[in-house]
């Protein structure tokens, strides 16, 4: 959530920086218009409860004096109303001005290069050279079938579609992929292992910024208002909601596997086969809570974290930073990571790395001193995947085939498959 008083005070800058990621300036007129109104009515509603605490303690000396009062209480009447209707605008202002900040996207860096959707995002640096295959590359889903690793009627079956279910060596895989990344994550990167609840309260989705704006893409459930998770961002981003935080505890930085649920809402037509774009998928977060000097610092170092993984499984891949139009709600600044997918030939996002800065701090309530006693300041917040367990499993499947319909087993997984070298059909 944007600073009510940044807006307050720097009205033009907030404009253009929102215009950037598509936002009316009239939304911003809009809140500043309603804080000034707010501020006004607060003014009078309190000056006129200050004039009325003044002439009631003087009405009572009156009414003990015997004094007729009656037309003195009459227009204290009159100044209740008013403050009852003061407090009441008020009330609406400042309820209509959550509603615009709730739905308002962060400020995009000054480093974001511009533009509207993703043809206009950039390639930092690119990592290996994307595979040809000697022999015709075949889509994922069915290398996955013919091994009967993967099998989409039963899913199918038990859950309906754009759902999967991972059999022998396709589980097996799942889980090696899991525990290489967690294991490179807390070993070699200095995070700190984490296993979250899948289901959180209303409170935890808001101070992420999954609510109020996107619950249609969300899994609710009935009766008790709880929300499956749609990435471990949100559990793991609010371990600290609501507290206090030293500078000399940042960076903090997490790990955390979890299933993933996402209805997609919009998202229908895109990507419906395979494991691209499912309502359920695993990955394994990354999430720091870093000193607002060196945050973007700590997302570069994120961003080579999540390469590491692709690099020791000798997956090509890109960097690509995102344009200020193509950026998620809650970030700043973001990074993705693609693959080359051989068979649908073009690039898949694997791994998303966005610096949020102090945009979900403000909503859960996150804060450091500098030193000890001094006063609090938001910290700021970085999530990335690393990786998208599904998507790795696709980037093996597409890189990894060979011709006879085998998959060769990257090298670092090899320990985790129980030294195999290929996945073949049983």
């Amino acid at each position: 959530m944007l600073d009510i008083r940044q807006i307050r005070r720097e009205p033009e800058l907030v404009k253009a920086a929102l215009a950037r990621r598509g936002v009316q300036e009239e939304v911003v007129d809009r809140l500043v218009d309603l804080d000034a109104r707010r501020r006004e009515w607060i003014t009078r509603s309190d000056d006129l409860k200050k004039r009325r605490n003044e002439v009631s303690a003087d009405l009572g000396r009156r009414r003990k004096a015997g004094e007729d009062i009656s037309e003195a209480s009459a227009r204290m009447r009159e100044v209740g109303a008013e403050i009852a209707s003061l407090d009441a605008q008020r009330a609406a202002a400042e309820e209509e001005q959550q509603q615009i900040l709730d739905g308002i996207p962060n400020l995009p860096d000054a480093s974001v290069p511009d533009g509207r959707d993703a043809q206009d995002n950039v390639v930092v640096r690119t990592w290996g050279e994307p595979r040809v295959l000697p022999h015709p590359a075949r889509p994922h889903w069915e290398v996955g079938e013919d091994l009967g690793i993967l099998d989409f009627k039963r899913s199918a079956r038990l859950s309906g579609s754009r759902f999967w279910l991972l059999k022998g060596d396709g589980a097996r895989l799942e889980r090696a992929l899991i525990s290489f990344m967690l294991e490179l994550h807390t070993g070699e990167h200095g995070y700190t292992d984490i296993l979250p609840p899948s289901l959180v309260t209303r409170e935890t989705m808001y101070a992420t910024g999954q609510l109020p704006k996107f619950e249609e893409d969300l899994f609710r459930c009935t009766p008790n208002d709880l929300f499956l998770i749609p990435t471990s961002e949100v559990p793991l981003t609010n371990l600290h909601r609501d507290e206090i935080l030293e500078a000399s505890q940042l960076p903090l930085c997490y790990t955390g596997f979890t299933p993933c649920f996402r209805s997609e809402a919009g998202a229908a037509g895109r990507d419906t086969r395979g494991l691209v774009r499912v309502h359920q998928f695993h990955k394994v977060e990354m999430v720091k809570f870093a000193h607002p000097d060196h945050s973007f610092e700590e997302l570069e170092k994120m961003v080579m974290n999540a390469e590491r993984v692709l690099q020791i499984l000798e997956i090509p891949y890109r960097v690509v930073r995102l344009c200020a139009g193509d950026m998620g709600f809650s970030a700043a600044a973001t990074y993705d990571l693609e693959f080359w997918s051989p068979a649908q030939e073009r690039w898949l996002e694997i791994s998303s790395c966005s610096n949020c800065t102090d945009f979900q701090a403000r909503r859960a309530g996150i804060r450091f001193r500098r030193e000890p006693g001094a006063p609090t300041e938001l910290a700021h917040t970085l999530n990335g995947s690393g990786l998208a367990v599904g998507r790795t499993m696709v980037a093996i499947l597409e890189n990894f085939q060979q011709e006879d319909g085998s998959i060769l087993i990257p090298q670092a997984l090899r320990p985790y498959m129980g030294g195999r070298e290929r996945i073949v059909r049983s």
